[in-house]
């Protein structure tokens, strides 16, 4: 299959700039895949889509402030990083900018001088590995210092970053949020637990892969990015006895739609407790050895999230839903729409 077949016309203004005052506002277009039916309705609505003796599994990953502004002592020259994970120790991999000036041995200094950081090692595409230096936890100093790393898409300020975070962030480590986490609240979750559905979690740290767009035509000449997942034994006991009692595993977005088939493909369709990277290319022709039904955003053209939804639903359906969603004028991408897939 070629990327291309994976293209549609997208109105830049249909691209949400910022998220809705209430999380579960937004809109919900439901796909059945075996009636072939496009339902539009809101997010609260997914509560009829889940049935007790379900399961809904969320990514747990939180986001880190990742993005850092600051300048080269010596020449006084600014710099940005992005923090996209931690290596070893204190040293962590980013994105430079502009790395042609931040050879091995540079020096950069961040805020008051309270976060400093050595380049240590050069990669590709504007990569570093830098190894900070500070006084106190680095974490809170990263809170401190540290910006959100919004998509490129998003030109607007974000006003409070914890609305890009879900209300179940927990684990330290994403350099972009499982936006289709955001539309919960705690109160829709009281709701689905109360029904008789089993919230589970897991955790994926979330690359700035996910953003890059497919840059060859032929789909198997793809390198997918690797992502670093975490899945406990008690997460896959509940979903393993959810299995055979005749529920459904429902993920909440393509992070937890990938590290639960990474899972189910290493052990045979079964769960079991795992760690480790994952780089799962989930495209059309590939068969779901563990989830059943999900929710997620709408997604960029000619991207690999695109084509997992694709998988799950068929090209051709996928893409009349979108061409729907345009026509409707549903909001796209981190903060937009979502849509329900059974």
């Amino acid at each position: 299959m070629n990327t291309k077949d994976f293209d549609f016309d997208l109105p830049e203004e249909l691209i949400a700039q910022t998220p809705l005052e209430v999380r579960d506002a937004s809109r919900l277009l439901i796909l059945d895949r075996k009636k072939r039916t496009l339902t539009d309705s809101h997010f609260d609505s997914i509560l009829d889509q889940l049935q007790p003796g379900d399961a809904l599994v969320m990514n747990n990953t939180r986001v880190l402030p990742a993005r850092l502004y600051g300048q080269k002592p010596d020449t006084h020259g600014h710099v940005e990083l992005l923090l996209l994970k931690n290596t070893q120790g204190d040293q962590w991999e980013v994105l430079a900018k502009p790395a042609k000036r931040l050879r091995v041995g540079a020096k950069i200094e961040f805020g008051d001088g309270r976060l400093k950081a050595t380049v240590v090692e050069e990669l590709e595409q504007g990569g570093r590995i830098v190894e900070f230096s500070y006084g106190g936890i680095f974490l809170e100093v990263l809170e401190s210092l540290g910006e959100m790393p919004l998509p490129p898409y998003i030109h607007e300020k974000l006003e409070d970053r914890e609305r890009y975070q879900t209300v179940y962030a927990k684990e330290n480590g994403s350099a972009a949020a499982p936006t289709a986490g955001l539309h919960f609240t705690e109160d829709l979750l009281q709701k689905i637990e109360d029904k008789g559905v089993h919230l589970v979690y897991l955790t994926l740290h979330v690359g700035l892969g996910t953003f890059r767009p497919v840059s060859v035509d032929n789909l198997d000449e793809h390198e997918m990015h690797s992502e670093y997942y975490q899945f406990s034994q008690e997460a896959a006991d509940t979903l393993n006895q959810v299995k055979a009692k005749g529920g459904r595993v429902v993920a909440v977005g393509t992070t937890s739609i990938r590290t639960l088939e990474t899972i189910g493909n290493k052990f045979d369709g079964h769960l079991k407790a795992d760690a480790g990277w994952t780089n799962i290319f989930i495209k059309p022709g590939y068969e779901f050895k563990v989830v059943d039904a999900f929710s997620t955003n709408f997604h960029l053209p000619k991207s690999t999230l695109v084509m997992l939804v694709a998988a799950f639903a068929g090209r051709d359906f996928v893409l009349e839903a979108y061409r729907h969603a345009v026509e409707e004028r549903y909001r796209f991408f981190s903060f937009g729409d979502a849509m329900f897939l059974s």
